[in-house]
């Protein structure tokens, strides 16, 4: 493992964890940076423990040619996207894997990026396996004509089994984390819907291709975190919760294990769903070889119906909160960890079951916004941001705690990921309000106005937390 450097293409709070993942491991990290991020942690982390050959300036995180100068100049064997960026561009994964100096991508094989990227080829493959999808096209639509028609037939659907309102979602067929996706209940607004969307994935994408589904309410969004090697080993680490979201769609609270049916009633054998959805999920990891972290991702109905909604390619920011309640043969498990070692071609070396799950473990994202104005992110700066510890708290933040901190309007609006473990779902929640109520985070805007946040929204949400 000391053989590799590996070049950090991410920032955040996210690069602070994969650079403490190369410490650990015995590998050597290059960090970059931009001069909006000049004042993150992970900066200052990057110097401190790497030197000043550990660390780049660049222009942009997303210029892929930056990126790889980097890559030659620093010597690095290996590139890790985090999230977000280049974590799911299979273009950039093969450029990196062909290109004449060659990096290992710490992520999945391009290729399977490529096919499982797309909504349609995963539900093409989900259905060819006898996996649940939401109802809806299997292959991506071009025509205006034909997306009219399916649009229709799905109305009609609806009514037909009887739901009073029926709506169905238009979303890009590439991408993901609930971004691209809008909703319509009616044929009028749909052609204005499909324009727009058709207009986003191809400015985002390069790809006009669109996907049509039924709408499921009251669901409950569930996933199932995945590993696999390049030797054809495959696990999983269990089940997530992630329901409580702003309006946009976009996680706040994520929980470990997925449901709680031995102190919650549900109408529905919940045991079983996070038995099927974990075998469904595996079951097609194992199929296309899967050979990295992923996330399958689900809705489940309220009558317990699940349904794939989509496969996650990346690491996600989630991903603590399931290695939280997992150990690997009596060891602590770090997924970015394994994710290094799968990336740089090593076996798992365990299986399935020498993987325990021992508690519930619970995640807050932190966020400078105003949940009461459509999550409406806060600009300003921050002038006092502080936590107790406890031996239950994994904090993560690339929001510095000695000084004044600007957030940057140019990126992801995490601030930071607190993490809390307990024995049970209860004590989980009372340590969840404890460390809320404990953060303190304050500042102001240009206007002198007081910095507004999410944790009261957290800490409303904590008690029913799994209820269905």
């Amino acid at each position: 493992m000391n053989k590799h450097n590996i070049l950090i293409a991410n920032r955040g709070e996210i690069a602070l964890r994969i650079m403490q993942a190369c410490i650990e491991l015995g590998a050597r990290f290059t960090c970059v940076y931009t001069r909006e991020d000049a004042n993150s942690e992970h900066c200052t982390e990057a110097m401190k423990k790497g030197g000043e050959k550990a660390l780049y300036r660049i222009s942009s995180y997303q210029d892929p040619n930056e990126i790889f100068a980097v890559a030659d100049a620093a010597g690095c064997t290996a590139v890790h996207p985090g999230y977000g960026f280049f974590a799911e561009d299979y273009r950039f994964a093969r450029r990196a894997e062909q290109r004449s100096r060659k990096l290992a991508f710490i992520g999945p094989s391009w290729n399977i990026i490529q096919e499982l990227g797309d909504k349609i080829n995963t539900k093409r493959l989900a259905r060819r396996l006898d996996v649940p999808t939401v109802p809806g096209s299997d292959r991506p639509i071009f025509d205006d004509m034909e997306a009219e028609e399916l649009a229709t037939s799905l109305f009609t659907f609806q009514k037909e089994i009887g739901v009073h309102q029926p709506v169905i979602l238009v979303k890009a067929s590439a991408g993901g984390g609930g971004m691209g996706i809008e909703e319509v209940n009616d044929l009028d607004r749909f052609r204005t819907v499909l324009r727009r969307i058709k207009n986003y994935s191809k400015r985002q994408f390069r790809d006009e291709g669109v996907l049509i589904e039924q709408r499921i309410f009251d669901f409950n969004h569930l996933e199932v975190q995945i590993l696999g090697d390049k030797h054809k080993g495959a696990v999983h680490f269990g089940t997530r919760n992630c329901t409580v979201q702003s309006i946009g769609r976009q996680k706040r609270i994520e929980v470990a294990p997925g449901f709680d049916p031995e102190n919650i009633s549900y109408a529905f054998d919940a045991s079983k769903v996070l038995e099927d959805i974990t075998e469904y999920s595996l079951r097609m990891a194992r199929e296309v070889g899967y050979d990295s972290v992923g996330t399958w991702e689900w809705i489940i109905s309220p009558m317990g119906h699940p349904f794939l909604m989509e496969v996650n390619t990346r690491i996600q920011v989630e991903n603590g909160v399931s290695a939280i309640i997992s150990t690997i043969n009596d060891q602590e498990v770090n997924l970015l960890k394994e994710q290094i070692r799968a990336g740089l071609g090593f076996e798992l070396g365990y299986d399935q079951s020498d993987i325990v799950f021992n508690g519930v473990g619970i995640e807050y994202r932190i966020l400078a916004e105003d949940p009461d104005n459509n999550f409406t992110p806060w600009v300003g700066r921050i002038e006092k941001f502080s936590w107790t510890d406890y031996p239950w708290l994994r904090m993560h933040t690339h929001v510095p705690t000695q000084r004044p901190y600007d957030i940057p309007t140019e990126f992801d609006p995490n601030l930071a990921l607190g993490i809390v473990w307990g024995e049970n779902l209860d004590q989980a929640k009372m340590r969840g309000e404890i460390f809320l109520e404990k953060l303190i985070l304050q500042g102001t805007n240009p206007a002198g106005e007081p910095l507004k946040s999410n944790i009261e929204f957290l800490k409303s949400k904590t008690r029913d937390i799994l209820v269905f």
